[in-house]
This record gives structure tokens, C-alpha cells and sequence, in this order.
């Protein structure tokens, strides 16, 4: 049994990691700001965790064999975090984002298309960091998504007061109506209606992962291993979106229909017109097995399908 903590955790596949942790028999902490209580048996701190004095009260003596962040987004948080758990645990491991590979948001190596990206295209222990930036300043955050993850994987690999494992993850679907991106129900949504999505004329392929996966993913690197550093998660299989329209319209018994996006307009999720799909080589070295992308997508289309066809109250 392991003392173990996560921040947020109170949605999604953080709700499921914080189920499988307790399932394993870990004694869990969850750390947010109260919205969602915690399953019973699992220790809940309601705090904020950009506010470093009471986060630090909020702690009092606690120390943790592990603390898993799943919602740092910028290295003012990270920064925070550190300062808050630094002598209070021995490992700490981020969800980060396959954005951070995004060539549009950062200057970055060229990589052929094709060629699955790997963890040191984007490597924290030298990556520059701004805490200067307005990163309180929602609009300019969502901006700069990729940025913020990127700068706080940085912050974290640049401390030393804890060994630091970030999780990248790829594009997460699956749950159905947990699914609060609205991502893959916004082409179910096109093409159970029969209206047109925009995408790129020449879509590159991206990554996926199943929500479930990335939990085990999560807890495998919480528990089982001690490794360091970025680990690319995501499933065998990248798709392109004409692909994943296909499997859509199958489940849906309609037609996918396309348009190709105007100069200057925005294109679909999952439409990409350049290349960042991610290699999941490195943790599949370490241990860890993935599955196909087609071994679940059909399902989690059927879960999108259904959650989009129920009456909304």
C-alpha cells in the first residue's frame, strides 16, 4: 500500500484513476476545490491549489509516496506545487498533453509526416520558462495551452526535491457524456444531422487513447514503475479524421460529409495539417501495453451515440 495523492481528480479519467488507485488498496488523498466529492474512503482536501499558503496549510504533516497532478497548466501552478511538495514526497507525475509536440505553437524540429514523434523532441530538463506571462489570464492560458504544459513540465524536471515523471497524453475519448471536451460528439453531431465538417484538404493522421487506458496508464506510472521524465500514452493506430468519420457514420448508418475549411477558418477537431502523432515505444520498453485503436473506438462511438440521442433535462 502506498500513500498516494492527486490533484484534481474529481472528473473523467482522473475520477477513474482516483477509483482504480483505492481498488489497488492505496490509501488516496484528493486535492481540488470541492466541486466533486471524492468516493467514500478517500481523503478529500478542499483547497485551491493556486493558493500556495493554504495549500501548504491544507497539507499540514501529510507526506505521500506519490503525487499525480492532473491539473497543472502552467509553471506558476507547477512552481507552486513544488515549493508545497518538495519534502513531502518522493515522486511526482504530470498529466501533460500531446500539444506540446504542436509545431504551430512552438520551434520545434522538423519531423517527416509519417514518423512518430518521440520524448526528446521536447525535452523540460532545458525547456525555458516564463513565469512572467499573464498565465492567470484565462484567455491568454487557453491560448497558450501547449505553452503552459510545456513550461510546466519544465518547472518540474528543473526542481530537485522529487523524482518527476510527465504523462502525455494523446487525444482522450470514450464515456460518453463524461466526455467533456465535446470533441467526438461534435462529429457525431455533424454527421447524424448531415452537415458538413470542416477539415484540412490533406489531414494528417494524430493519436488517440481510450479514457480507461490512460487511468491504467496513470496508475501503472503512480505504482509499478519509478521511471522518469516524458512518456508519450497513447494506443497503436493513429487515424486521420476521414478515418474516424468513417467509423462514425458506420455506427451512425449515414454518410460522413466533408468540406475543406476556408483560409483563416478553424477546422474540425482532429483535423491537422501538420504532424505531431506521438511513438508510444518508450513505455511500451518499460513495461506497459497498449491497445489498438480499433479495439475501442467503435465502442466509444456507440457510448457518443447514445449519450447524443439521450433527452437533455
Amino acid at each position: 500500500m502506498r500513500k498516494i495523492c492527486v490533484i484534481g481528480g474529481s472528473r473523467y479519467f482522473g475520477k477513474l484513476l482516483v477509483q482504480r488507485l483505492q481498488a489497488a488498496g492505496h490509501q488516496v488523498t484528493v486535492i481540488n476545490r470541492g466541486s466533486t466529492p471524492p468516493p467514500p474512503g478517500v481523503e478529500h482536501l478542499v483547497v485551491d491549489r493556486n493558493d500556495e499558503a493554504a495549500l501548504i496549510a491544507a497539507l499540514g504533516s501529510r507526506t505521500f509516496d506519490v503525487v499525480v497532478d492532473q491539473v497543472c497548466y502552467t509553471p506558476v501552478q507547477a512552481a507552486i506545487a513544488a515549493r508545497a511538495f518538495s519534502g513531502r514526497t518522493r515522486r511526482y507525475v504530470m498529466t501533460s498533453t500531446i500539444e506540446v509536440y504542436d509545431p504551430a505553437t512552438a520551434a520545434l524540429p522538423a519531423v517527416l509526416p509519417g514518423t512518430p514523434v518521440l520524448e526528446e523532441f521536447v525535452d523540460p530538463s532545458t525547456w525555458l520558462v516564463a513565469m512572467d506571462l499573464p498565465w492567470h489570464d484565462a484567455a491568454y492560458l487557453e491560448a497558450h495551452y501547449a505553452e503552459g504544459k510545456r513550461q510546466a513540465e519544465a518547472v518540474f524536471a528543473q526542481h530537485h526535491g522529487f523524482a518527476f515523471a510527465a504523462v502525455r497524453s494523446a487525444h482522450v475519448l470514450g464515456g460518453g457524456a463524461a466526455e467533456f471536451t465535446g470533441r467526438l460528439a461534435h462529429y457525431v453531431e455533424h454527421v447524424t444531422q448531415g452537415t458538413q465538417i470542416a477539415v484540412h484538404a490533406e489531414a494528417l493522421p494524430t493519436v488517440f487513447i481510450h479514457y480507461e487506458e490512460l487511468a491504467d496508464l496513470l496508475l501503472w506510472a503512480a505504482t509499478l514503475t519509478d521511471v522518469t521524465g516524458p512518456i508519450n500514452a497513447c494506443s497503436d493506430g493513429p487515424l486521420d479524421v476521414y478515418d474516424l468519420g468513417a467509423v462514425i457514420a458506420e455506427q451512425a448508418g449515414r454518410k460522413a460529409l466533408y468540406r475543406s475549411a476556408a483560409a483563416g477558418e478553424p477546422a474540425s477537431p482532429f483535423s491537422f495539417d501538420r504532424h505531431y502523432a506521438m511513438s508510444n515505444a518508450r513505455a511500451k520498453e518499460l513495461g506497459f501495453s497498449f491497445s489498438h485503436t480499433t479495439d475501442w473506438l467503435p465502442g466509444a462511438v456507440a457510448e457518443a451515440l447514445d449519450a447524443s440521442a439521450a433527452p437533455t433535462t
